[in-house]
């Protein structure tokens, strides 16, 4: 029906728009946003002549901004001539606290909490910080500011201090490392149009590895402190049409770094990756989400290898850090099936399934298919979702593993997991 009446408004428009100018744009029910801010976010203008591609286009937009649950829009003429359009938002609560949690089967256990505002000062401004406890303690900040220095142009400035116990591989052997990265990024952010965006910018970082227990090797030293400097672009598609949890489209982000070593010889770096997220609505009672991830970097024979396999970012129920290498491919699928469906609340069931390979640190693209390599994991949980906080979304999921080696495991987190 909603369907009905938009293509009953193109067809409308297209003898009337080339005549009627848009006398006044509205925003209604804005109590916590910017009003002149949203308009300035806008195509439709006063003045302009009204145009219902643009209209459409600007409530998926609004949609898309954190401090927004929904939107709509009415077009109320005054004569033949001229009209006001309407934009009617839901507004979400945007402080919000975030949460972490996992274990596995070898009774690992860590968590990261913090606390997000994502609509400072009524103009979608988010500052955050976060604690993490990984055997060591950790934290980190963040300002981003997309909307800053005009309607397309922004800047993002973040600072982390984090400190995990990593295994690091060498030899069909390991060692567990204390690694610690303090680094400091200030990207500047593009709005090319309404579903693209473009960052770019650079920081500096200390890496620094302390061996604590395992087997060791004259090749691997046992300290490693090293000062980089890194060049980031990120370029980001969002083509998703949403409708509170009922997502349809796809969104694709690709990530590319360029890491240099500051005043000593260790060897530059280069990583790329890219996320492709397909959403489709299901019979408005569930979607089916999957995720596929590809990734290349610097092929190094060496145990630091960018690419981890972990419980928190791409195989659930696999473990803290169970493996390293210098490419991934990654795909993750899921059915997400609303169970009760209120007015503020949704209670989903999820059925998943992970799976991912990657290349060994110095090996080659046939790694992708060495059985030793695949991770396979299947499993089940339950999502929490309140419709009026941005984000508010806890999940559980168990995964259990069916590929050689496998472990099991819980995984606790506020927010889908892609």
């Amino acid at each position: 029906m909603r369907n009905f009446f938009l293509i009953s408004f193109l067809l409308v428009n297209i003898s009337v728009v080339s005549q009627t100018v848009v006398s006044e744009v509205i925003i209604k029910d804005a109590k916590k946003n910017n009003t002149l801010f949203i308009k300035n976010l806008l195509n439709t203008k006063e003045g302009s002549l009204l145009d219902s591609v643009k209209i459409i286009n600007d409530v998926q937009y609004l949609k898309r901004l954190p401090s927004i649950s929904n939107a709509d829009f009415e077009v109320n003429y005054n004569d033949e001539k001229s009209a006001d359009v309407l934009f009617i938002i839901v507004e979400n609560f945007t402080l919000i606290p975030f949460a972490s949690i996992y274990t596995s089967s070898n009774d690992e256990f860590a968590f990261r909490v913090g606390l997000q505002e994502f609509n400072f000062l009524g103009r979608n401004i988010t500052l955050g910080a976060f604690y993490q406890y990984d055997v060591f303690n950790s934290y980190g900040l963040q300002v981003k500011a997309p909307y800053l220095l005009s309607r397309k142009w922004g800047l993002s400035l973040s600072y982390h201090n984090l400190k995990t116990l990593e295994p690091i591989f060498f030899d069909d052997t390991s060692a567990d490392y204390s690694y610690n990265n303090k680094a400091i990024e200030l990207l500047a952010m593009h709005q090319l149009n309404s579903r693209n965006q473009l960052s770019f910018g650079g920081g500096m970082f200390t890496e620094n590895y302390n061996y604590i227990s395992g087997a060791t090797s004259v090749n691997v030293p046992r300290t490693l402190d090293i000062d980089k400097a890194l060049v980031k672009v990120i370029h980001q598609y969002d083509g998703v049409d949403y409708d509170y949890q009922l997502l349809n489209g796809f969104r694709n982000t690709f990530n590319f770094q360029y890491v240099k070593a500051v005043e000593t010889d260790f060897p530059s770096f280069v990583i790329a990756f890219n996320d492709l997220i397909y959403y489709r609505e299901l019979y408005g009672k569930g979607v089916w989400a999957s995720r596929l991830r590809l990734g290349l970097s610097t092929n190094e024979e060496t145990p630091f290898a960018p690419f981890s396999v972990d419980n928190n970012i791409n195989i659930r129920g696999v473990g803290n850090t169970i493996d390293r290498g210098t490419g991934t491919i990654v795909l993750n699928t899921e059915y997400r099936h609303n169970l009760i469906d209120k007015n503020w609340f949704i209670l989903q069931s999820n059925l998943f399934i992970d799976a991912g390979t990657w290349r060994n640190p110095g090996g080659k693209l046939n790694d992708f298919s060495n059985t030793d390599n695949i991770r396979i994991y299947p499993g089940l949980g339950l999502r929490f979702v309140h419709k009026r906080i941005f984000n508010a979304v806890f999940r559980i999921d168990y995964g259990y593993g069916i590929s050689k080696g496998a472990s099991r495991g819980l995984v606790f987190g506020i927010g889908q997991y892609f």
